[in-house]
């Protein structure tokens, strides 16, 4: 196989916690054909939370560049034994946005704990929206861990007594509840990847178009890495 450019690689520090989110421009070299195969592809709900739909990928895309994903891994998020790829997903956002849930309309966590590393791999350009991260106002939680899950989700419980539901919308920038801390735009060809605990949310601009046609909507690929 004919040896790829070399990528351009971010490394950012983002908010209090500094916490690293690695961009890296010109991953794959191979996103027509990764396009082509995701809007061929055969969605299913993508769970309980997201707010859209999904479908397997191959994971080609991560094996081009094996050796620099396991290096950032290990160095910059200190993962170390065993990383496994978890998950490798096209995703696409469809909820029409007074259909969304409370927990939905504000940022989330995929899981406590530092030893998983999420991944955005976009494909489309920066009008389609990137991932925008954040800090809770009341408890300055930018990370949520073992140790904090509890007391985010009794604080959550309390804003909704004193302050209701949040509007029925995709979270976007500063509100009474979250501050934006850091964001990362879609470019074609780029990958993100941030610890699965930091607090985020996909942006989704007001136009966006919530289609199930993976043609014509905010056609993303997300991924999940382990390590010890």
């Amino acid at each position: 196989m004919t040896a790829l450019p070399e990528p351009q690689i971010d490394i950012r520090r983002i908010g209090h916690e500094q916490q690293p989110v690695v961009v890296v421009d010109g991953f794959s070299h191979m996103v027509d054909e990764l396009l082509e195969r995701g809007r061929a592809s055969r969605f299913l709900p993508g769970g309980a939370f997201y707010p859209g739909i999904r479908a397997p990928a191959r994971p080609d895309l991560i094996e081009r560049r094996r050796d620099l994903v396991i290096t950032l891994l290990e160095r910059v998020f200190g993962l170390r034994q065993e990383i496994v790829l978890e998950m490798l997903a096209y995703a696409l956002v469809t909820t029409p946005r007074d259909r969304l849930g409370a927990m939905q309309a504000i940022p989330h966590y995929d899981q406590a704990g530092e030893r998983v590393v999420a991944g955005m791999f976009y494909m489309l350009d920066r009008h389609s929206g990137g991932t925008a991260f954040y800090r809770h106002r009341r408890t300055g939680f930018e990370t949520i861990r073992a140790d904090r899950e509890q007391a985010y989700q009794a604080a959550l419980t309390q804003e909704r007594r004193e302050l209701g539901d949040p509007a029925p919308n995709y979270h976007y920038g500063d509100t009474d509840r979250f501050e934006l801390i850091g964001e990362v735009e879609a470019r074609p060809d780029r990958l993100a990847l941030y610890r699965g605990c930091l607090l985020h949310s996909g942006v989704i601009p007001p136009d966006a178009p919530l289609s199930t046609d993976p043609a014509e909507g905010r056609l993303t690929m997300n991924m999940f890495f382990r390590g010890q």
